[in-house]
């Protein structure tokens, strides 16, 4: 079975790709709604937080992890690949990787939370890949919450969009990292708002597309996967509204399971 945790509803776009990708593997994906966003903790309780989803994803049967909360990635990752003896993956280093790649002119902008920009993670990964990349990033905190709130068509969050955006713009970059699970939901109007010239990284795409080449790569793993076509939704705060936006986001009628997660 393969884990997925995020902070909230983001990490369904992962989900999403992955049924796209994988069909008919099983899957098991928690979404902490009591305690979302991520991205105004500190790392300390962000790593707290990964440690406990991790562990519950693993109880519940998991024998490979996704973190799909770039702002886990950027603190938690090295906590969780020494506590946990499962693959553990990452949603930053694929979108890095692909952006690195697919820049012409070097110029690469990010968006995400504020503890992601302020982790310098996509710099510095950017940066060993090739030091000649230009990097930007832009914090965008309200962009999480205009999400988990269903506002991805509302004119405020349009505005909001447009506003964060502007300083990237300015630098003339070429590609933009959505530094976020939750903005594969916005997609549609942060590339209205960048410009149709930019190419988007969505890192969710990336994450499964890595996921999917390990487990061709390592075959003991892969049959280890469970391929009864389910999949298991467990949120810590069951609310309508994320009801409503999983069933959007999937496509699809999921029943949403809670659960309370007890501190480490």
């Amino acid at each position: 079975m393969i884990g997925v945790f995020d902070s909230g509803i983001g990490g369904l776009t992962v989900v999403r790709e992955l049924t796209r990708q994988l069909p008919g593997y099983d899957f098991v994906y928690f979404g902490d709604t009591a305690r979302t966003p991520y991205g105004t903790k500190s790392p300390e309780t962000v790593i707290e937080y990964a440690l406990q989803d991790t562990a519950f994803l693993v109880e519940k049967g998991a024998r490979l992890v996704v973190m799909a909360c770039n702002t886990a990635s950027s603190v938690a990752t090295d906590h969780l690949r020494k506590q946990f003896d499962v693959p553990i993956f990452d949603v930053i280093t694929p979108a890095v990787q692909r952006a690195a790649t697919e820049s012409k002119t070097g110029r690469i902008g990010v968006i995400g939370t504020r503890a992601t920009v302020n982790s310098d993670i996509y710099p510095r990964k950017i940066g060993e890949i090739d030091p000649r990349i230009k990097v930007y990033s832009a914090p965008c905190p309200l962009l999480v919450p205009l999400v988990e709130e269903g506002w991805m068509k509302k004119p405020e969050t349009t505005m909001i969009v447009k506003k964060y955006l502007h300083p990237l713009k300015v630098k003339q970059i070429d590609t933009l990292i959505l530094g976020c699970t939750h903005y594969p939901l916005l997609a549609e109007i942060i590339q209205r708002k960048i410009g149709k010239h930019v190419r988007i990284i969505d890192s969710s795409i990336g994450v499964v597309r890595s996921v999917k080449d390990f487990l061709k790569d390592n075959p003991a793993i892969d049959s280890q996967m469970s391929r009864d076509g389910e999949s298991h939704l467990f949120v810590s705060d069951v609310t309508a509204q994320f009801d409503r936006i999983a069933r959007t986001t999937l496509k699809r009628n999921r029943t949403l399971e809670n659960v309370k997660l007890m501190a480490s």
